[in-house]
């Protein structure tokens, strides 16, 4: 048995330390005067940025909804829009419980009212209750899960379909509308995966994604491997010809007795448990992935199982994340326990045998978790972080001329490069993120809140205000004319 240190890294609540409800942390009895002491000046810090943030709430962000999660969610998902409204849009969430067993683990899939842009007043941004569930986020389906729900991707071609890992070899794929909605409760029996792919021959809990172009699936795992399937080598008809029946919701997964597929290939060259992985946007044969080895590896499944190109020294810590820019072929962001991002561009990838990336993204504290491109942007991304920050940079902008007739006080933190928006909205580590394609500066955010509370959760959904990312002349050009409207309706002072 492997001894805690020579484990890898886990990003969400490391093995051994039970999942504890808001409920159940409410009813422990207080610990020792010392170790009270302690997070009571931790908690006071983050309490003290916490309040100054939410000051600004109203100022900052278009939306804000806050959702409290009794049992922390380890992922997040944007499913498909199911309903379109005048002032909303209501669409589908994915999220998981991750429980101490006194109850299942389960996958959620919930409703979201999604408030378009210039709706939200400003008075019902800033007072929301941050430890009430939200009246935009509502339960619509149970599944029970075999083991934790570490990670969920939803298949582009089928967003109804979902791919999950747990804390096992195998991935599992389901149909959500086809699936029956379970009560969660103690001694309920799992839920049936509607398929399931082998092939790892060890636990493969984090590193998982989806082909854009067609039903694959790709994973990485604790055997050093990354694997790869094909969703066609188990079905009856493709996603978009799919007849939609009654409560399939237009289904490609076919029902068998043994519902299980082995891989189209298993591809060996890390040297460490396998972290993230991710398709190239334009092909389904190539795709890239990260690991505790600090290498930064991609493939092409056309030319053998053999790494195609091998960054050593991708980061100087374990590597976490990986995405590939949709927009750009060329452009790869990683994230690592360095807490850095860095910015590669695959045509000069390396330089003397290590890692060269295009630049370095440095401003968070702790482990880097999760990175993802903007659909909207392509110069734009998120990264987010064990120190509780959600940051969106710009790599257009690194290097850019500050606006000379701002002038910054000298005492002001100056912001690394970049950097042009951070959400500081949760009080512990923000473990998994996403944005919504459909509706593409808004993004959904969940934190593992053990630290700060000692359980459960929060799901944040948000989106700043378009000022600050449109572009400058068209933002300068609406300020000037409201100061002309508000100067035509201010009554002329009698001389």
């Amino acid at each position: 048995m492997e001894t805690p240190s020579s484990q890898p890294k886990r990003r969400g609540r490391p093995k051994g330390s039970a999942a504890k409800s808001k409920d159940e942390r409410e009813k422990e009895p207080h610990s020792s005067g010392k170790m009270r002491g302690s997070a009571s000046k931790r908690a006071a810090a983050v309490d003290e940025e916490y309040v100054q943030w939410k000051s600004l709430v109203a100022v900052l962000y278009d939306w804000f909804a806050n959702h409290n999660l009794i049992w922390p969610s380890l992922s997040c998902r944007w499913g498909p829009v199911v309903e379109l409204g005048r002032y909303k849009n209501r669409q589908r969430l994915y999220l998981s419980e991750q429980t101490d067993k006194s109850v299942p683990n389960t996958l959620i899939i919930a409703n979201c009212d999604v408030v378009k842009p210039r709706v939200a007043a400003e008075n019902h941004i800033a007072n929301f209750n941050e430890e009430a569930r939200s009246p935009f986020v509502r339960k619509y389906k149970t599944i029970i899960h075999p083991g934790e729900v570490n990670r969920i991707r939803e298949l582009p071609q089928n967003k109804n379909i979902v791919a999950t890992h747990t804390d096992g070899p195998e991935v599992l794929i389901w149909d959500i509308e086809a699936q029956p909605n379970k009560h969660a409760v103690y001694g309920a029996a799992a839920s049936r995966p509607d398929l399931v792919l082998s092939g790892h021959q060890d636990n493969a809990e984090f590193a998982l994604a989806l082909s854009p172009m067609e039903p694959f699936v790709l994973s990485g795992g604790k055997d050093k491997t990354v694997v790869l399937w094909s969703i066609q080598d188990h079905i009856s008809t493709l996603a978009a010809n799919a007849p939609k029946s009654a409560g399939s919701g237009g289904s490609i997964i076919k029902s068998a007795d043994n519902p299980s597929i082995g891989p189209r290939g298993i591809f060996h060259g890390h040297a460490d448990t396998v972290e993230d992985v991710q398709f190239c946007p334009s092909s389904s044969q190539e795709f890239c992935s990260v690991g505790d080895d600090s290498c930064l590896i991609l493939w092409d499944a056309r030319v053998g199982n053999n790494p195609a190109v091998k960054v050593e020294k991708a980061h100087d810590a374990d590597l976490h994340c990986v995405d590939w820019n949709p927009h750009n072929d060329n452009l790869i962001i990683t994230g690592s326990a360095d807490n850095s991002v860095r910015l590669f561009d695959r045509r000069n990838l390396t330089s003397d045998g290590v890692g060269s990336p295009v630049h370095m993204f440095e401003h968070h504290t702790a482990a880097v978790l999760c990175v993802q491109w903007c659909p909207d942007r392509s110069s734009v991304f998120g990264s987010c972080a064990e120190d509780g920050l959600l940051n969106i940079w710009d790599y257009e902008k690194v290097g850019e001329a500050k606006d000379s007739d701002i002038e910054s006080d000298e005492d002001e933190e100056e912001s690394p490069p970049g950097l042009f928006f951070q959400h500081a909205g949760h009080r512990d580590k923000i473990v998994d993120f996403h944005w919504n394609a459909c509706d593409p500066w808004t993004i959904v955010s969940v934190s593992d809140d053990a630290e700060t509370s000692g359980g459960g959760g929060t799901l944040q959904i948000w989106r700043m205000i378009d000022m600050l990312y449109r572009p400058k002349d068209e933002v300068l050009a609406e300020m000037q004319h409201f100061k002309d409207h508000v100067g035509k309706c201010t009554p002329k002072s009698k001389g």
